[in-house]
């Protein structure tokens, strides 16, 4: 159910007194800094309300692979398995997983070869063992990203101000300075208008798990595009906001009470991977991975399920299909010995 008028306006009023607090003024501040408290905020954040975000029912937002874990968890454990060198080897690697919804972990219940199985929250400390397979689904994508927009032959900030009325964008003076490392990178030149949302802290977000101190697997489920793509085939940019199981371009409205996304670049994460000193870095398609990684515990479903209606057998249709999670997510996978 869509948020009352009066109880828009109520989270709108808390979250711009969160920003109040966190930036000690009346803003303007970037939207990546907006979305860091639209989202993440213990008080008014998104993710910090204690109600079903995930699913296909009429109360959640959206649904992932996650959601057909039954199916989706035991592919992921053979794939892995294989990778860092089949069942004896799996023995030695810990499983972690990194940004689970709360009260959630995939391998709840799951049968597996991992010496063990740990999942570290958003926000939480904790440690990744020496030998581990690490282990996140759709996380980078919801990492706070940046709003860039060509105008008057330049590249420009929008930012979000508060000071004179609701939240409403704004161009900033200046690129953020976290920003300088892609700065660089930005087209020289683009058409009036285009916007380019900037996924940078999903690139820190992946520096920091892939930092030197422990060794095997790293796999994430996502979706996102190119460099080129991004900068190039979306000229109203990737961000998403999705509440309901609706799609929306509204950015702004429902702060805390609507999922905020963009589209992840692949070209920045596989970059850190290997800067990180991953020697196999691969990205595929979800369908593809699984085929290639996953083959027997597939052929293993399908004998145990001969019926095609069966739950489970469309369940992995939808995991797999083209035209449905098969091409629209990817893996990304690496390893480092």
């Amino acid at each position: 159910m869509d948020p009352s008028p009066e109880a828009s306006r109520g989270a709108e009023a808390r979250l711009v007194d969160r920003l109040r607090a966190r930036t000690g003024g009346d803003g303007p501040v970037s939207f990546a800094e907006y979305m860091d408290v639209a989202l993440f905020d213990a008080e008014v954040g998104y993710y910090a309300a204690r109600r079903a975000r995930v699913g296909k029912g009429g109360s959640t937002d959206f649904y992932t692979a996650t959601t057909f874990a039954g199916v989706f968890a035991p592919l992921v454990v053979a794939a892995a398995e294989r990778l860092v060198g089949g069942a004896e080897a799996a023995k030695s690697h810990a499983w972690v997983e990194i940004g689970a919804e709360p009260e959630r972990a995939l391998l709840d219940g799951v049968a597996h070869p991992f010496a063990g199985a740990a999942c570290v929250r958003l926000g939480e400390a904790g440690g990744i063992p020496a030998r581990a397979v690490v282990f996140s689904n759709e996380l980078f994508d919801a990492q706070p990203f940046h709003r860039l927009i060509w105008r008057a032959g330049a590249w420009r900030e929008m930012g979000v101000a508060w000071r004179s009325g609701p939240l409403a964008w704004t161009e900033l003076p200046a690129l953020s300075g976290e920003l300088a490392p892609v700065a660089g990178r930005l087209p020289v030149s683009s058409e009036d208008g285009y916007t380019l949302d900037l996924p940078w802290r999903a690139v820190r977000l992946l520096e920091k798990i892939a930092a030197p101190g422990w060794r095997g697997l790293f796999l994430a489920f996502d979706y996102g595009r190119t460099w080129q793509q991004i900068a190039e085939e979306y000229p109203q940019g990737t961000g998403r906001a999705y509440l309901a199981h609706r799609q929306s371009g509204d950015l702004l409205a429902l702060p805390g009470n609507q999922d905020l996304t963009c589209h992840v670049c692949w070209d920045w994460l596989e970059e850190a991977l290997r800067r990180a000193g991953f020697q196999t870095v691969r990205r595929e398609s979800q369908e593809a991975f699984f085929v290639k990684h996953a083959a027997a515990a597939i052929e293993n479903l399908v004998q145990r399920e001969p019926n095609p209606m069966a739950p489970a057998r469309s369940q992995l249709k939808h995991l797999l299909h083209p035209a449905l999670m098969g091409h629209r997510f990817e893996a990304l996978w690496g390893l480092r010995a």
